[in-house]
């Protein structure tokens, strides 16, 4: 897929995904068209794919309430410099969720972390990107 939306970016590219990099991919669903990915680009879709491994981390959610009882270890494993990215299906195409931005930052930014991007994930997904703060980034 290279599906890249209105904004004319490559999704892998919107997605943060480099060459080399390793992806998690949390809760994702079966259908979901991997993207066109740069060289060398691993994915880790088990079960227990683990984001502490991760430069970027896809998880998706279809309710808040999970989001809520993910998200502290979530970012507990995120490592200094990854992105962790939160997705919920897109109202714009017509699905449901009790998901929004706001919820997602009530819920996130106490926990240390900061949204630097928003964005159409394919036609049936938003997202929105997380990194540490600089002040709260952990050193390991």
């Amino acid at each position: 897929m290279t599906e890249a939306g209105y904004s004319g970016t490559p999704l892998a590219k919107k997605l943060r995904i480099k060459p080399g990099h390793v992806v998690a991919l949390r809760h994702v669903p079966a259908d979901w068209p991997v993207p066109d990915l740069p060289d060398g680009v691993r994915l880790d879709a088990r079960p227990d794919a683990r984001p502490e491994e991760a430069d970027v981390v896809l998880a998706f959610y279809r309710a808040a309430a999970d989001v809520r009882d993910d998200a502290a270890g979530l970012v507990a494993a995120l490592r200094p410099a990854s992105c962790l990215w939160l997705l919920w299906p897109r109202r714009a195409a017509g699905h449901t969720s009790d998901i929004t931005d706001t919820e997602l930052r009530a819920v996130m930014l106490p926990l240390g972390v900061v949204d630097v991007k928003v964005a159409a994930v394919g036609e049936d997904w938003s997202g929105l990107a997380f990194v540490w703060r600089k002040e709260n980034r952990p050193t390991r």
